[in-house]
C-alpha cells in the first residue's frame, strides 16, 4: 500500500494529465502562427496529429481506470473527466480529419493524370490497397519486415559516413526494377539516412521498386553546395550500380521532405549543371519523377514571404551558404539553389505534397512551386494539399501516411509505366523516321 501511495504522490494528478493531453490535442487541431514557437508547435501537434488513435485509446484507458479506482470524488475529478472529453472529441476530429488524405491524394491523382488513370496502372489498386492499414498504424514504430531485405553503409564518394546509403529491395530478385532515391531533411544540418522515408520506401519495395537512402555533408561543417553536389554523386552511383541489386538505371524518381524535399526538387530541376557536377561532369544526373514532401522551395526569398526572408536571414545565409555568402552580394549562388527560380519547361513530372497546418514551411510556399511548375513544365504536375497536417507527417506509418504513401505509389507507378510505353515507342520512332 504504502508503495502505490508513493507512486500515486509521484504520479500527476487525474486533471493535470487530462488538460496536458487537451493542450497537446489543441496544438494538433489548431496550431497558433509564431516563429518563436514553431519548433514546440510543430513537434507538439505533430505527435499528437499522428498517433492520435493511440493517444485517443490512452485518455480512454487513462480515464476509465481513474473512474474505477476512485470515482468522482472531488471537483477536480469531475474536471478531469470534462477535460478527457473534449480531448476525446479532439482526437477524433483530428482523426476524421487524417483520414481525409485517402480523398485529398486521389483528388490530386485523377486532377493531373485523368479520372480514368487507375486503368493504365499495371496493378490497379484493389479495396484492400485503398483501406487504412491499420495493422501498420497500431504498431508504427516496427520496422522488421521479412518481404524486403536492407543493405547498409555503401559508400557512394569518399569522405566516410556522411556519403553511405542504404538500399531497400525485395526479398525475391528483381530485374530492371524502378529506382526511388530518398533525400532525408533536418535543415540541412541534421538527420541521417535512418530517420525518414522509411514508410514510402519499404511499402514500396514490397511492391518490385528498389529503394536508396542517402546521407549527406551538413552544414556548417560543409556549406552548400556540398549537400547537392553529394546528392548527385548518390545518383550517379546509383545510375553506375543499381543494376547489381535488381534496379534499373534509366529510371530513377527522386523524394524527400524539408530540407531533403528541396533537394529533391532541386536535384529535379538542376539536371546536369555542370557548377553543381565538379568533377563528374559526364554523369547523368536527371530523374524521372519527382516526390517532395513538405519541401523547401523559396531559397533566395524571391516570392516576397516574411517567413522566406526569415529563414534567409537566420538559417541559411549564416549556416548552410556562410558569411562568405552573403544574399545582397552573392544573389545568384541563392537563386541557383532555389526550387522556385529553377522551374523550366523540361522539368520531370511533380507530386508535391504539403500538409495545410505546417509550422515551419508554410503551405504558401508549396502552392506558389506548384504554379510556377504548371505555368512552365511541359509534364504531369499533381499537388495534394493534405487539411491539418503537420510537418514530417509521413515519418512513421499513420492514418494519413499511409494514404499518402499508397498514393505515392500509384503516380509512381502511373510515370514508370508511362517512361516505359515511351522506352518501347522510341525506336519505332527513329525507325519510322
Amino acid at each position: 500500500m504504502s508503495g502505490g501511495g508513493s507512486i500515486d504522490k509521484v504520479k500527476p494528478d487525474f486533471r493535470t494529465r487530462r488538460a496536458a493531453q487537451l493542450g497537446l490535442t489543441a496544438l494538433a487541431v489548431r496550431p497558433p502562427r509564431s516563429r518563436r514557437t514553431s519548433i514546440p508547435v510543430f513537434f507538439a501537434g505533430w505527435l499528437a496529429g499522428e498517433l492520435a488513435p493511440q493517444l485517443l485509446a490512452l485518455t480512454a484507458a487513462d480515464t476509465v481506470q481513474h473512474v474505477v479506482r476512485r470515482g468522482l470524488r472531488d471537483r477536480g475529478d469531475r474536471a478531469g473527466l470534462a477535460l478527457a472529453a473534449l480531448s476525446a472529441v479532439g482526437l477524433g476530429s483530428v482523426i476524421a480529419t487524417s483520414a481525409r488524405a485517402r480523398g485529398e491524394v486521389e483528388s490530386a491523382l485523377t486532377e493531373a493524370l485523368g479520372p480514368d488513370y487507375a486503368g493504365r496502372l499495371p496493378h490497379p489498386p484493389t479495396p484492400q490497397d485503398l483501406a487504412t492499414p491499420w495493422g501498420q498504424i497500431v504498431l508504427p514504430f516496427r520496422s522488421r519486415d521479412p518481404e524486403v531485405v536492407r543493405e547498409r553503409n555503401i559508400a557512394y564518394a569518399p569522405g566516410g559516413k556522411r556519403f553511405l546509403l542504404d538500399v531497400f529491395r525485395p526479398r525475391e530478385p528483381v530485374h530492371e526494377a524502378p529506382v526511388l532515391l530518398q533525400i532525408h531533411g533536418g535543415a540541412w544540418t541534421i538527420g541521417n539516412k535512418e530517420e525518414q522515408g522509411q514508410p514510402l520506401m519499404r511499402h514500396l519495395a514490397r511492391r518490385g521498386w528498389v529503394c536508396v537512402a542517402i546521407n549527406y555533408p551538413l552544414a556548417p561543417a560543409h556549406r552548400w553546395p556540398a549537400h547537392i553536389v553529394a546528392a548527385k554523386r548518390a545518383l550517379a552511383w546509383i545510375r553506375e550500380n543499381i543494376a547489381s541489386y535488381g534496379g534499373d538505371p534509366r529510371f530513377v524518381a527522386v523524394t524527400g521532405g524539408s530540407a531533403g524535399g528541396h533537394l529533391a526538387a532541386l536535384l529535379a530541376l538542376s539536371q546536369h549543371d555542370p557548377a553543381l557536377q565538379p568533377g563528374f561532369t559526364e554523369a547523368d544526373t536527371s530523374v524521372q519523377a519527382c516526390v517532395p514532401h513538405y519541401g523547401v522551395y523559396d531559397i533566395a526569398a524571391t516570392s516576397g514571404s516574411e517567413d522566406s526572408r526569415y529563414r534567409l536571414e537566420s538559417l541559411l545565409a549564416p549556416r548552410v551558404f556562410g558569411p562568405d555568402l552573403d544574399p545582397e552580394t552573392h544573389l545568384d549562388d541563392y537563386l541557383a539553389a532555389s526550387p522556385l527560380n529553377r522551374v523550366a519547361e523540361d522539368a520531370p513530372p511533380f507530386f508535391v505534397i504539403h500538409g495545410s497546418h505546417d509550422s515551419l514551411v508554410p503551405v504558401a510556399e508549396a502552392r506558389e512551386f506548384v504554379a510556377r511548375l504548371r505555368e512552365k513544365s511541359r509534364e504531369v504536375v499533381a499537388y495534394a494539399e493534405l487539411a491539418g497536417a503537420q510537418h514530417a507527417f509521413d515519418v512513421f506509418p499513420s492514418i494519413r501516411s499511409a494514404h499518402v504513401v499508397r498514393g505515392v505509389e500509384r503516380f509512381l507507378e502511373h510515370t514508370h509505366r508511362a517512361w516505359a510505353d515511351d522506352q518501347e515507342l522510341t525506336p519505332a520512332r527513329a525507325k519510322n523516321s
